[in-house]
């Protein structure tokens, strides 16, 4: 394996693909299309910017899959990390503890939506949710009043929470969860509000889409309330479903409803979360109270894997008592609270609040809505998705009939490469090009990315092709 390490001489993708040297099977990857092209290496990063083995720049328009926060090769957060590493990179969390798990778990109470008091650390998204779940599901066995029919969970069509079985089973994307259906147990399903294809089929403006969902839910919540533990959503964005969005409206409707009936609210902000939407939290817009928060992505500022699931007084007290009555919550990971992860952590909250960073993403977002506004009679577009800085724009081969492109062109994906030889990076979800870039793009570079994106559906939709660009840092921010 010599020659493999820190610093490969030449183009590492060219050797690996000369040798067939790869042993990695990639995540949500069709490995058999993958081989067949040339591999995309990154070297190295620089502030919003990826730099490839054999020296090409590409806009992280995508936030490295949603987790990046202020860039790449932060000095803040490295030095942060650096300062760790000369104490200790881990140590468990079961019985000891450290200052940076005591004063990450402090921050992040202070931070979050009223009433979330304690906060439990895991890996990533997928286990935040897990834990929510099965606090949940254990809470109302041993809660004051037990109530332990309630073994049943509330989700949304279209919903994604992660691929662990629990996050699994409250998913609502068939193409990620069928196959392991015989695995799980299906939730109660409720139809997610999507105005452009409301699952209700009825012809009606966005306020009727969700106000007909909500109706739906109504109907659920009267008939299944006493078995159901709790309420699982994304607030404002499902995003792997497409970016799909709701109204505020009907995230505050549907709170009070399941409040009413004694179900628990369990917010998925692992994509929302930190300001992606232009709220620190997504709930924040709704005026929502959570009683589980499921975090991760960019809690470290996409640096290491980190999670927590922040809760609440009533939940915690649930699980105390004598050693012998067994209450305690058994689940916990080996890496849970890193304290490296947890000292990355610490000083994005603290660039966060000093740079003022979600306020810039609440005053750019308008900026991006103009910018975006080229694209809205595009023949090919059939609707613009956004919230704050959470974007998807959904390809269609017909804009009156809303028909979308055969699946076979693969057409967004070829729209991405035509992105990327123009310098851009994005990974599309099915027909639906997504913008999630840095919180800390400048107003700039996003009217730069949606130029691209036009630039691309145009080249991909009537045949105009481009040769790979080479793209400056200067030539999209004139240098600053």
């Amino acid at each position: 394996m010599k020659g493999l390490g820190w610093r490969p001489h030449g183009s590492f993708s060219k050797r690996m693909k000369n040798k067939n040297r790869s042993a990695l099977w990639k995540p949500f990857t069709q490995m058999t299309d993958l081989a067949r092209e040339e591999p995309l290496v990154i070297a190295r990063g620089e502030g919003r910017w990826l730099v490839t083995d054999r020296g090409r720049r590409l806009y992280d328009g995508v936030s490295s899959l949603w987790a990046n926060v202020h860039g790449h090769r932060i000095r803040e957060i490295d030095q942060a990390i650096r300062r760790q590493l000369s104490q200790i990179a881990h140590t468990t969390l079961l019985g000891p503890t450290h200052e940076p798990a005591e004063v990450l778990a402090q921050k992040l109470v202070a931070l979050a939506p009223r009433g979330l008091t304690r906060v439990f650390y895991s890996d990533n998204g997928s286990t935040a949710v897990e834990v929510a779940l099965k606090m949940a599901f254990q809470y109302h066995r041993q809660k004051p009043r037990p109530e332990p029919a309630r073994t049943r969970f509330l989700a949304l069509t279209q919903g994604y929470d992660g691929d662990t079985l629990g996050a699994v089973g409250v998913g609502g994307i068939a193409l990620f969860h069928q196959v392991y259906g015989p695995l799980i147990r299906r939730p109660l399903r409720a139809p997610a509000p999507h105005a452009y294809r409301c699952p209700l089929r009825h012809r009606h403006d966005g306020q009727g889409c969700w106000r007909g969902c909500l109706a739906v839910l109504e109907r659920i919540v009267a008939r299944h309330h006493r078995k159901i533990a709790a309420f699982v959503f994304e607030p404002l964005v499902q995003g792997a479903a497409g970016m799909v969005m709701h109204p505020p409206q009907y995230l505050a409707a549907a709170a009070r409803l399941c409040r009413a009936h004694g179900i628990l609210l369990v917010a998925d902000e692992v994509a929302t979360g930190f300001g992606r939407t232009g709220t620190m939290f997504a709930c924040e817009a709704a005026g929502v109270a959570p009683d589980f928060l499921c975090l991760a992505k960019g809690l470290t500022g996409g640096y290491l894997p980190l999670a927590a699931t922040l809760t609440t007084e009533p939940v915690y007290r649930a699980f105390l008592g004598p050693y012998g009555s067994f209450k305690a919550f058994f689940h916990g990971h080996t890496y849970s609270g890193n304290p490296l992860a947890c000292a990355a952590a610490l000083a994005n909250l603290d660039l966060l609040l000093e740079k003022r960073v979600v306020e810039g993403v609440a005053r750019k977002t308008p900026m991006l809505a103009r910018a975006l506004s080229s694209l809205a009679r595009h023949p090919h577009v059939g609707e613009i998705r956004q919230k704050g800085f959470m974007v998807g724009i959904e390809l269609v081969a017909d804009r009156t009939s809303k028909k979308p492109f055969p699946l076979e062109a693969r057409t967004a994906y070829r729209v991405g490469l035509a992105c990327r030889a123009r310098g851009l990076l994005l990974r599309p979800l099915g027909d639906v090009i997504v913008l999630m870039p840095p919180l800390t793009a400048t107003a700039r570079e996003l009217a730069w990315m949606t130029e691209v994106v036009k630039e691309a559906i145009d080249e991909v939709t009537v045949s105009r092709p481009m040769r790979e660009a080479q793209v400056s840092q200067a030539d999209i921010t004139g240098g600053r």
